[in-house]
């Protein structure tokens, strides 16, 4: 097997029962077909992305777990010529009686996956925080199709524009839960998000709010304003989100204004100060994106490897809704213009 055929030495651990190889062989093994981008469809449903890679005689991976950002895990291994076996870590605060944080401590998540043609089934182990029992659930990933080429946007031709916000009604939008709270409100042409919290009480979950309308290739143009400490975000096909935060003078990174969240950061700082209207012109076409802020040309032509925390599923074929972030800060839009691209 596997680890038969290694020349190196093969000292071994016992993890979950399993017998492992710490060491990387270079025999050749039949473990390329796990190294690809892949869609995860995590449990309770909800959007994940993995990619695994070998890099300088060793295997890593990348992983994204529902909302939050891409992380890298924490190990990858092969225990056999057909399984993967992944572990990634999070840190739980303990708090007193006063919500003073007294300790944190670290709990394990062990993945386990096998592949058959473009199909992962997989298996996740999570233990409980509060240290009694472990949880086991099954789950399913997809591999992502090979990015196509850039395209050439001189070329693309463009369909009717759309108005997707009259400044009257939400009638081309709804939310993406119904029983989430509407925070949403419209006054002098402006959607505008109000998600209203207060002190001592529980925390209320107010709604994203989601066009009525799927859409596949597209441009889009707005006009965003958020207060200081402001935080939103615009999803394209519902699972890549380009931040909308108040991050006038930040250092570039992928979660300040104009990035794709936790993937790329924008290419130069474009951003106006909070409690200004700033402009985006957004042009989706063949999972690469072009991406201008206030007229500055901050993301030329990206690739997509993958969609953003948040994501309402992880196909990246699939089209999908705009859809805006209400969860967290106020946040303003208005003129809000979708134009296709023509078939």
């Amino acid at each position: 097997d596997f680890m038969k055929k290694s020349s190196f030495a093969r000292p071994m651990i016992s993890l979950f029962g399993i017998a492992i190889c710490l060491q990387t062989s270079q025999a050749q093994a039949p473990v390329e077909k796990f190294l690809d981008r892949w869609a995860l469809t995590i449990p309770n449903g909800r959007a994940g992305w993995l990619e695994v890679t070998r890099e300088d005689g060793y295997y890593d991976a990348h992983i994204l777990w529902g909302g939050g950002s891409v992380l890298p895990v924490d190990s990858v291994v092969f225990p056999n010529r057909n399984t993967l076996m992944i572990t990634r870590s999070k840190t739980v605060k303990r708090k007193d009686a006063q919500g003073e944080v007294t300790r944190t401590q670290r709990f394990v998540d062990t993945i386990r996956a096998t592949v058959e043609e473009d199909t992962m089934s997989l298996t996740i182990m999570q233990p409980n925080q509060n240290g009694r029992g472990m949880q086991r659930h099954e789950f399913t990933g997809e591999r992502i199709p090979p990015l196509p080429p850039k395209p050439d946007l001189e070329k693309v031709k463009f369909g009717k524009p759309i108005a997707l916000f009259n400044g009257k009604n939400l009638e081309q939008w709804r939310l993406l839960n119904e029983d989430d709270v509407n925070g949403w409100k419209i006054s002098n042409d402006t959607l505008f998000n109000d998600p209203v919290q207060e002190d001592g009480k529980p925390r209320i979950h107010y709604g994203n709010l989601r066009t009525n309308a799927d859409f596949e290739d597209f441009n889009l143009k707005l006009e965003v304003m958020v207060p200081e400490n402001g935080n939103s975000g615009i999803y394209l096909r519902g699972i890549y989100e380009i931040q909308v935060a108040s991050t006038y003078g930040e250092a570039p990174h992928s979660r300040r204004m104009g990035g794709i969240y936790s993937r790329i950061a924008p290419a130069i700082s474009a951003e106006k100060p909070a409690g200004e209207w700033q402009t985006y012109d957004i042009t989706l076409v063949d999972r690469h994106v072009t991406v201008f802020l206030n007229g500055e040309k901050i993301h030329d032509n990206v690739p997509l490897v993958g969609c953003t925390g948040g994501a309402l599923w992880s196909d990246v074929t699939r089209p999908g809704p705009i859809y805006l972030q209400g969860d967290h800060t106020q946040a303003s839009y208005k003129n809000i213009v979708l134009t296709p691209i023509a078939n």
